[in-house]
This record gives C-alpha cells, structure tokens and sequence, in this order.
C-alpha cells in the first residue's frame, strides 16, 4: 500500500509543479490512502501501543508520504540563531490575523550562509518576525522533537511581491488620507536662506552635497544645518521620523523661524536597503511637515515612499543642492532683472516728475506774483479799516470803563457801610449768645453734683439697703404695697447681697418686719 501511495505521489510531482497543483497532488495522496484503509482496514483491537512505538509508526508515515521537497508560502513569527543553525516559528493567518497554521522550521547551517546571501543581495534586508517567505522544504517528523520543516531554499521574488504590495497598500492609504500630495501643495518660498540637511553620518552622497553646499554657505547665499540618522536597518525609519521632528523643534527655538526647505538625502548604497525607507508613520510625517521637503535618495529608478509624499524628488544628493543653487540663481536673476526694470521705471517717473515739477513751479511763481500784488493791496485797505475802527472802539471803551467805576465805586461805599451794621448786629447777638451758653454751663455742672451725690453708691454707703424682688422682673420695692407674705426678696447692701423671705406685714409702722430666713 505505501509503496503505491509513494509511486502516485511522486507520479503526480512530475506531472506538475505550481502550488495549485502540489496542493491538488496531497488531497489525491490522502484520498487514495483513504481508499486503500478502506479497502483493508488495519484491526488493531486489544492492541497497545507505546508512546514512542506509535510516534515511530508515525515518522515511517511521513517519511514514506512527504518525503518529496515542496514550496510552502508562510510568516516568521519569530526567528534565532544559535551555531550557524535557524530556527523559525512559521505561521499562517486569516483575514483577521487569527492564526490558522502553526509549527517550527529550521534552516541547517550548511545551508544557511548560501540561502541567506541570495535573500539579502535580493531583497536589501534580513529575515525577520513578520516577513511573508515563500520556503522549499520538506516535512519532518521526530518522536522527541515533534514535526518540524527542513528549509533548504528561500525564494526571495516572492518576498519582493509581498513588498511591492505593502508598498502600495501604504500609498493607497496615504493617497485616501489626504497626505500623498500635502506636502507638494506648499509654495516654494522665493529665497532659500536656510535648509535643513537629514542624512546618514558617513553617507557617500554627503560628501558631493557638502561641496557645493558649503561654497553657497560660504558666500551666504544659503545657510545648512545638518542632522545625522541611520538609513537602513530596522530602526531606520523611527530614527530617521525621530531626527526630523527634533531637528525642526530645535531650529525653531534657536531661530525663532522654520526653515526653507528640508533636504532629506542618503547617497548611494545598495538598492535593497531602500525598503527600510517605505514606512508609513515616517512618510505621513513627512507629508504634513510645514515646510517643503525635497528628498535625493540616491537612486535614479527606484522609488521609496518619501519620494511619493515629497515636495520634489531628486536622483542624487548633488542634484538636489544644483537644484538649489538652480532656484537661487533663478530667483536672483529675476530679481536682478525686476530691479532694472524698477530702476528704468523709477527714472522715467522721475524724469517726468520733474518735468511736471518744473511746470508747477513756473506756474506757481506766476499765480504768487499776482496773489502777493492782491494780497498787498487789500492789506493796505484792511490796515486802515482796523486803524479806523481800532481809535472808535477804544473810545466808546473808555468811556464805558468811566461810567463802570464811578458805579462801583457807589455800590461798594453802601455794600460798606451795611456790612458794618450787619457785623455790630451780629456781635451783639453772639454776646447775648455767650453769656445763654455760659449760664447753662454753670447749670449742667449743678445738675451733675447732684446726680454723683444722689448715686446708689453714695446711698448705700450711707447705711441704707435697696430691696428687690427675687423673680424675673427683678423689680426694686419702694413701697409696703409690693410686699406681700412669702415673698423671696433681695437685699443689696453696701458690702455684698442677701436673700429673705417676708413674713409679716405691719402697715401701722413705718417699715415692714422682715424674718431672715
């Protein structure tokens, strides 16, 4: 039975060797070894196996069946090294990243150097947890270890499709986000003065750049400041987002400004390591920066995602400051020639000017002339006016002031002598006034003597007692009328208080008798 499930697998592998069809060949392998159980069904009643037996029974299954090489199309999950060995975690996920599929790989180490070379000169980057691979393989199984892959080719064009659609799957979603052309929608500003530079430290591109750029620095056309970040490996593009958003807060504290125009440049290396740069959060960043962005890559036709988001793209660094110096060089002859033509303009209007000038002064000596001569002749008949009118005026003044004085002068004698009546009357009434005061004065101090001698003190003092009523009221008794048997009294003497209740009442005496209780 095995022998004719191995000779139609392997008949069916020569017939055809696409996935579609290797898929097709092991449903027909399980199919006729289905068939075959069926047509003689092992009886293994009362039969009992050891683990290690039955596992054994189970690898000579799997190596009679797979043992064929097949490409099987998976993700790392997760990958390590350890002697020259690699060892993969494979999976397979659905549409919700829910993992359907699961299982280990290795890829030996007389492999590994061989199918690892030709994957990274390909594709520009290493192997890593999340990258779709395409594997040849073959399946094994150990009682021990459990079922595993042996890897003994990577196909690397697969690896590439699967970037080139994440590549476009993160331009569609910076197109339907408003940021593929955000960035190009900045106007260039007329003046380059001063460009922000991001590239790799020891970038072969650099070099050129700074040639040409520090002679514009050296004439002070254009003012760079360079920022240095990592261009390849994982971190590239969290580096490169890091130094960009930090390099603008920094220029714009020390300056008070943004700058003109950020160069974003890398400069030769090889093509694969551009893959690090088609990330979305560094592209989006790049999109909404305030200022335009211009990107020299280093690469004529290949394209990354900053090229897509960028204001403008250049080949290489050195085109990209030429495109600099172009746009000044530009810029000053425009405004060299705007100046001519402001200076031609400004001369014809001051030529003109002065022509008009000249006509206007004529004009106006004329019309000064016949003005002054007017102007002489009505000053010569108003100064006589005034001359006239000046001696009548002061004339009928002097007379008014006359007759103003001799009146005050009466009004002020009999304001005079009644204010005088007035003040007599008024001393004679604050006499009378006085002495009213000065009577109730000697009153008041009368009545005060009496008051201090008439005090309860003084009275007590004297021998006498004063009686109230031991109740709310606390009403003082001067009469026998308010006494009444039982009643609890109060004395107050000189020297302290005391209580007493009345026992009697004698109203033929002149004081009543009291009992101290």
């Amino acid at each position: 039975m095995s022998n004719f499930i191995a000779d139609r697998a392997i008949a069916l592998s020569q017939a055809s060797s696409d996935a579609d069809a290797i898929e097709q060949k092991h449903r027909q392998i399980a199919a006729d070894f289905e068939q075959e159980l069926a047509k003689s069904p092992p009886d293994l009643t009362g039969v009992q196996l050891a683990l290690s037996d039955y596992l054994s029974a189970v690898k000579l299954v799997l190596d009679d069946y797979f043992d064929h090489e097949v490409w099987v199309r998976a993700e790392i999950r997760a990958i390590n090294s350890k002697g020259g060995h690699y060892y993969f975690e494979l999976a397979e996920t659905d549409d919700e990243e829910n993992i359907t599929a699961s299982c280990r790989a290795t890829l030996w180490r007389f492999r590994a150097k061989t199918v690892l070379a030709k994957f990274t000169a390909a594709t520009g980057q290493t192997l890593q947890a999340g990258t779709s691979v395409l594997l040849k393989c073959s399946a094994s199984f150990h009682a021990q270890y459990g079922f595993s892959l042996n890897i003994s080719d990577i196909d690397p064009h697969y690896t590439l499709g699967e970037l080139a659609a994440a590549y476009q799957a993160m331009k569609n979603r910076l197109h339907e986000s408003g940021l593929l052309n955000l960035n190009k929608q900045i106007p260039l500003p007329f003046d380059i003065r001063h460009v922000l530079v991001i590239a790799p430290e020891q970038a072969a591109g650099l070099g050129d750049f700074r040639a040409e750029a520090d002679r514009l620095a050296a004439t002070k056309a254009c003012f760079f400041s360079y920022h240095h970040a990592t261009f390849q490996g994982n971190g590239a593009a969290d580096e490169i987002r890091t130094t960009f958003i930090t390099s603008l807060a920094s220029f714009q504290k020390n300056h008070n400004t943004l700058p003109d125009l950020v160069a974003i440049i890398r400069g030769g290396g090889a093509v694969g390591d551009l893959a690090y740069l088609n990330n979305y959060e560094l592209a989006a960043v790049i999109a909404e920066s305030p200022v335009p962005v211009w990107t020299g890559i280093g690469h004529e036709r290949d394209l990354v995602l900053l090229d897509e988001v960028a204001h403008t793209r250049f080949d290489t660094p050195s085109k990209l400051v030429l495109a600099i110096q172009s746009h000044l060089v530009q810029m000053t002859s425009k405004a060299t020639v705007a100046m001519a033509r402001l200076i031609k303009f400004s001369k014809n209007k001051l030529s003109k000017a002065s022509q008009d000038n000249q006509q206007q002064l004529q004009r106006i000596r004329l019309n000064s002339t016949h003005s002054i001569s007017l102007a002489k002749k009505d000053l010569l008949h108003q100064h006589k006016y005034l001359k006239n009118s000046t001696k009548h005026h002061c004339s009928q003044t002097t007379h008014r002031l006359n007759t103003l004085l001799t009146s005050t002068r009466a009004a002020t004698q009999a304001i005079t002598t009644q204010a005088k009546i007035n003040n007599l009357r008024y001393f004679n009434q604050h006499k009378i006034v006085f002495d009213y005061l000065s009577k109730l004065k000697n009153n008041c101090r009368y009545l005060q003597s009496l008051i201090l001698i008439q005090h309860p003190k003084r009275t007590l003092k004297k021998g006498y007692a004063i009686i109230h009523e031991q109740s709310q009221s606390a009403c003082n008794i001067a009469h026998i009328a308010q006494l009444y048997p039982k009643q609890k009294i109060q004395i107050t003497l000189q020297d302290g208080t005391a209580t007493a209740t009345i026992d009697a009442i004698d109203t033929r005496q002149m004081n009543s008798t009291t009992e101290i209780l």
